[in-house]
């Protein structure tokens, strides 16, 4: 032979994938091979080729001989193939596209490799045929991996949830395997279940269930707490957890996430800070953080952050949320196409759907976010899906819709001071619901007292029944345990309402102070310097300063930016 296969296979596996996808077009020219003579020399060559593809990401190559390879195996006479199989049983080698050392053509493992282009490529549906050409006997481990997650993409859900339970009962530390499983409605007591108990003669991986592994059970019950809405028993096994695991990027990113769920906002950021402390190039989860930035203002933090995404991988979808998150204070329409960017690279990924609900919000487009956030939802429901949809539908008066979205909040979260207020915010939405309304802010501050939403609701409402000084004393008496920026606004507003100006401008000055980027204080301090001059804040001649204030703005973002 002109080009010995050992060398394409050593290049192969000293990751030298351009040098083996050249040597690999010498490999399947040679004319020494004859493809009439030796269709099985032709088709383990053209795998070969088709391996250094699949890792130079030529997936569309890679099939093209990929298939090449399969149309001389069937040609390949019935004892030769079958000697092939037996020389690959006894090689005992991977099926993954990552492992290439292959002394013999096997169909199913080739068929496993079309899918695994496919499936980059983000070709499910075609990507699952492939697969299901492989009969489950002979599926492995990995196999059944793909085959899960294509399942899943494609909305086959009880599919996906046996091959997911079938991944386990092979190695029970399968994470992404407990992860599906929990998000698909499965109990811990079911997931654990799956482990093998037994020492398995296959050489399936074992769980010890000593307390070494105790940590892997744990795990197992905190995921399927978060996929239930249990938010408050999942952060507590996650703490658990990581004081056996310090700094554990992944458990710190898990806690953060949900931190940033149920809005323990300082608390996410904190964790989120410490991960990029640990390992400054993780990308997962930092869109998240990104709306954390933007929600306390902090846009210094926000660039650095998005400018550190960018030159580590400008391809995942994380990115093109913050870079969403990061526009959008200049640009609504801008910061929506990055969200949708997101969502093109990655159909799952919630953020994105969450960020382009909230832009299509703004945009005064709330049928539109009705689909956004549906579509969050379908992924995995969580609370800001369902705050998405009832501030959607309010904003075109579909009030019906928006207590029932509200109502299965409140179902699925039934220990949530948040899904409480949900359901009083639809209720204040009209004069005849408001006693309701205060019954169910008053429900949720009797569930967490610290939750200033509600109080800041309450107050809202005591203001539209004239009742200021009860929104005052209520609003003073959460500002002795939380200097929130939020809570001196709305305290300036009730003070402006009721000609207090002095008492107003203190509250706005003490708000901007502790968070200089507040536009609703700069916004309002702004109308009542101009009552307390005697102007009227409201005349339409005033128009054009604000127009120039507006071109101020613009500009200090765009040096940030």
């Amino acid at each position: 032979m002109d080009v010995p296969k050992e060398q394409i296979t050593a290049l192969l596996d000293n990751a030298l994938f351009n040098s083996a996808q050249l040597l690999g077009s010498f490999l399947v020219s040679s004319s020494t091979v004859n493809a009439e003579t030796s269709p099985h020399l032709k088709a383990e060559n053209l795998v070969l080729l088709g391996d250094a593809l699949f890792r130079e990401r030529e997936y569309r190559r890679a099939i093209h001989t990929y298939k090449q390879a399969l149309q001389y195996y069937k040609i390949i006479p019935k004892q030769n193939s079958t000697s092939s199989r037996s020389a690959l049983s006894a090689s005992n080698r991977s099926s993954s596209p990552n492992s290439f050392n292959i002394c013999a053509i096997n169909e199913n493992e080739v068929k496993f490799k079309i899918a695994s282009c496919h499936f980059a490529l983000s070709e499910n549906k075609v990507a699952l045929v492939e697969m299901e050409g492989i009969p489950s006997k002979a599926r492995n481990l990995q196999m059944s991996l793909l085959m899960a997650k294509l399942y899943r993409n494609t909305k086959h859900t009880r599919g996906a949830v046996t091959c997911y339970r079938e991944c386990l009962r092979q190695c029970p530390y399968v994470i992404e395997a407990i992860i599906a499983l929990a998000e698909l409605g499965a109990s811990a007591k079911d997931i654990i279940s799956l482990f093998p108990q037994t020492p398995n003669r296959g050489g399936r991986a074992q769980l010890d269930h000593g307390d070494s592994s105790r940590w892997l059970q744990r795990y197992v019950e905190a995921q399927c707490c978060i996929a239930s809405n249990d938010y408050k028993g999942g952060l507590e096994l996650l703490a658990e957890l990581l004081q056996r695991f310090p700094n554990n990027t992944h458990i710190l990113l898990e806690m953060a996430k949900v931190e940033a769920i149920i809005g323990k906002n300082d608390e996410a950021i904190m964790n989120f800070e410490k991960v990029r402390s640990i390992d400054p190039y993780v990308v997962t989860y930092m869109d998240e953080y990104a709306m954390l930035l933007k929600m306390k203002s902090d846009y210094s933090k926000l660039n650095k952050l998005v400018h550190d995404l960018l030159s580590i991988d400008s391809t995942r979808p994380e990115v093109f949320v913050a870079l969403s998150v990061l526009w959008e204070r200049k640009d609504e329409r801008g910061a929506l196409s990055y969200a949708e960017k997101s969502i093109k690279i990655d159909e799952r990924h919630i953020p994105g759907y969450l960020m382009k609900g909230n832009l299509l919000l703004a945009l005064k487009r709330p049928e539109s976010a009705v689909m956004a956030f549906r579509g969050a939802q379908e992924l995995r429901a969580d609370l800001r899906s369902y705050q998405g949809l009832v501030h959607s539908y309010l904003a075109f008066s579909k009030v019906k819709e928006a207590l029932y979205a509200a109502r299965e909040a409140m179902k699925a979260m039934p220990q949530s001071a948040k899904a409480l207020k949900l359901v009083g915010d639809v209720h204040a939405s009209n004069s005849g619901g408001r006693e309701k309304a205060k019954k169910f802010y008053e429900s949720a501050l009797r569930l967490e007292p610290g939750y200033l939403g509600a109080a800041l609701a309450l107050a809202e409402l005591h203001v539209i029944e004239g009742r200021n000084g009860d929104a005052v004393s209520l609003l003073e008496r959460y500002l002795k345990d939380w200097a929130d920026d939020s809570l001196h606004v709305k305290l300036a507003q009730v003070f402006a309402a009721t000609n207090m100006l002095q008492d107003s401008l203190s509250h706005y000055q003490s708000a901007l102070r502790i968070n200089p980027q507040n536009e609703a204080a700069k916004k309002g301090l702004e109308r009542l310097e101009k009552q307390m001059k005697g102007v009227d804040p409201d005349a339409p001649e005033e128009e054009e300063e604000n127009e120039v204030d507006d071109a101020d703005a613009e500009q200090e973002e765009a040096e940030l930016l």
